[in-house]
């Protein structure tokens, strides 16, 4: 009888085990955990970077937010200074409309005014390019000297000092951009006005190399030195210079006014005779763009940022922190003065190109908020100063044609800094996210819940 042979392409059985020997359990293949990967076009979906805009980490979006908060509470100071809204106020109850239809107007009417002055006003479109491009370029006039001292308060505040001189800066800058605007009427003209601009930021330079030199050499706050050195050249121009034969304008006897520059001396205009715009911005912008080129390409600008940020490590380093304070107050009060050459020889100056003892008109403290506001970024600053010189020029129209108080702008201008000051609070009023959905990163895996009815066994048996 033959046995038969198993088939070699069946599996063999496996024989049983011995007795008195113990059962083996089979291992249980437990079920694989899928992994998660990440999609490389996931963190790049429309969704995420919406999110990524509307985050506390976004500075442009919390600034846009601080300026909307600001226009909010201008708008409720303009509800509040109008007494015939208030008195309609005093009968809301009864008849809100009446109160809400009155708010609304006076808000409508302040705020278009606003626009019509600084950007567009559509009653125009018909009429002359004067006319018609005067709005904007009265804004762009108004934010030249702001983007000089905005760029000069950057420099200072990134190797660590708080120039809050701009004042007497911009006063030296001025007197020295006057007299050789009416003293070296012998040179041919183009000369002349390069003389005149480069004697206005000497002087500022100047100004602000005697506070770069004590803050280094002796010891002195730069704070304090400022402030006293602003009282020096405010008195020096309005208490003493202007009354002087050197200066004074014998066709205006018992008033402190300087001799008017030369026409040759005076800032032509950048987009022609009847448009408010001179050369200064193109100056301005080429300031921005050498201040730019200054911090991110030069050795004094990474000397001046490493300063900034902790003196002793960069001394430590090998740099010289006294020469770069005095070199970033040198630039920093030279940019100042060219705030004064653009209020002596730019076409803002309504004293026939001549300075007075409020020549400055306080834009050397307004540089330091645009400044701030602009993140002492060069390019920052430049839009920090076009909407505050909007801010500026529209506010004007508004007074006039919505009867609303200048000083409200002030205000709104202050509330802009504050709120930009402030980021966490714009954060929690608007409920932004703290930080960006970083690109690229994968999902956590979530682990296995755990059991919790012990329904499995060792080995997998129920």
């Amino acid at each position: 009888m033959t046995t038969p042979t198993p088939d070699q392409n069946s599996s063999e059985e496996t024989p049983p085990p011995a007795a008195g020997t113990p059962a083996t359990p089979e291992p249980v293949e437990q079920p694989a955990t899928a992994q998660p990967t990440a999609d490389p076009g996931s963190d790049r979906s429309l969704g995420t970077v919406i999110r990524n805009v509307f985050t506390a980490e976004n500075s442009a979006m919390v600034t846009f937010l601080a300026i909307v908060l600001s226009l909010v509470v201008g708008a409720v100071l303009i509800v509040l200074s109008n007494t015939a809204t208030m008195d309609k106020a005093g009968y809301f109850f009864a008849s809100p409309g009446d109160f809400l239809s009155s708010a609304w107007g006076d808000i409508s009417s302040a705020y278009s005014s606003l626009f019509k002055g600084a950007i567009f006003d559509p009653a125009t479109v018909s009429g002359t390019p004067s006319q018609f491009f005067g709005p904007i370029t009265t804004t762009l006039e108004y934010a030249t000297p702001l983007i000089f001292g905005g760029l000069g308060i950057s420099v200072a505040f990134r190797a660590g000092m708080f120039n809050i001189g701009g004042q007497g800066q911009t006063i030296i800058g001025a007197i020295f951009t006057s007299y050789a605007a009416f003293t070296f009427t012998s040179l041919p003209g183009a000369l002349h006005l390069i003389v005149t601009v480069l004697a206005g930021l000497v002087g500022g330079m100047l100004f602000g190399g005697i506070v770069g030199w004590l803050k280094a050499m002796r010891g002195a706050h730069e704070v304090i030195v400022t402030i006293m050195l602003n009282y020096v050249a405010l008195l020096l121009l309005g208490g003493w210079l202007l009354n002087t034969g050197a200066f004074h304008d014998p066709t205006h006897a018992g008033q402190a006014i300087s001799k008017p520059a030369d026409p040759d001396a005076v800032l032509p205009h950048l987009f022609g005779s009847g448009l408010n715009t001179d050369i200064g911005l193109l100056l301005a912008l080429l300031a921005t763009v050498a201040v730019a080129w200054f911090f991110q390409r030069s050795k004094l600008g990474f000397e001046v940022r490493a300063v900034g940020l902790t003196p002793s490590a960069a001394r430590t380093a090998g740099i010289n922190v006294r020469r770069v304070q005095i070199a970033s107050m040198l630039i920093s009060g030279a940019l100042m003065g060219m705030i004064g050459v653009t209020q002596t020889i730019g076409l803002a100056n309504p004293n026939n190109n001549a300075i007075a003892p409020n020549i400055d008109a306080g834009l050397g403290f307004t540089a330091i908020t645009v400044a701030l506001l602009g993140r002492t970024k060069p390019w920052g600053v430049v839009w920090a100063a076009l909407l505050f010189g909007a801010l500026q020029a529209g506010g004007a129209l508004m007074q006039t044609q919505a009867q609303v108080s200048i000083e409200i702008i002030t205000v709104v201008q202050a509330m802009i800094v504050i709120f930009v000051a402030a980021p966490r609070l714009v954060k929690e009023i608007f409920r932004l996210r703290a930080t960006k959905i970083e690109k690229g990163a994968a999902p956590t895996a979530t682990p296995p819940s755990p059991d919790p009815f012990h329904t499995t066994s060792v080995g997998g048996q129920a």
